[in-house]
């Protein structure tokens, strides 16, 4: 079986790695059958032959999990199209402080809530109250 998978190159901690395509039952740096491309996960620097690893694809070749990752996000060009996380980890305080701050501005908006809604309650209660007192005036002459 055919497998489309990374072989690793590069120093220590300084990993590179070649998109080849290689026997299953060969050591990872063995001899490839084909080489597609590079790929250096530091500088998230890519460049691969998507239309040869797709052709081998249906030839039979089972790409590894991080390759298919790798041609689904190629561009045309064979550069990677990587976009960076805009989420930020935080530790676990603050995440407490942050879910504090939450919590109370959900409170400070319920509160603001039930004060709009008092004041309209007591606005049409106002209005309420002239018209009866208009009609009781009303009332009051023809009795």
């Amino acid at each position: 079986m055919l497998k489309i998978r990374l072989k690793r190159l590069g120093a220590k901690k300084a990993p590179t790695y070649r998109v080849i395509v290689i026997n299953s039952t060969t050591k990872r740096e063995g001899r490839p059958i084909e080489e597609l491309g590079y790929y250096n996960p530091k500088t998230k620097d890519m460049k691969l032959n998507k239309e040869s690893a797709e052709a081998w694809i249906k030839k039979g070749a089972q790409p590894t999990d991080t390759v298919k990752y790798l041609i689904a996000n190629c561009n045309a060009d064979g550069s990677l199209n990587y976009k960076k996380k805009e989420t930020v980890k935080l530790s676990k305080k603050a995440l407490a402080k942050k879910a504090a701050e939450e919590e109370a501005k959900a409170a400070e908006a319920a509160k603001a809530a039930e004060e709009a809604k008092a004041a309209e309650e007591a606005a049409k209660t106002e209005a309420e109250v002239p018209a009866e007192e208009a009609k009781s005036e009303e009332k009051a002459p023809e009795a």
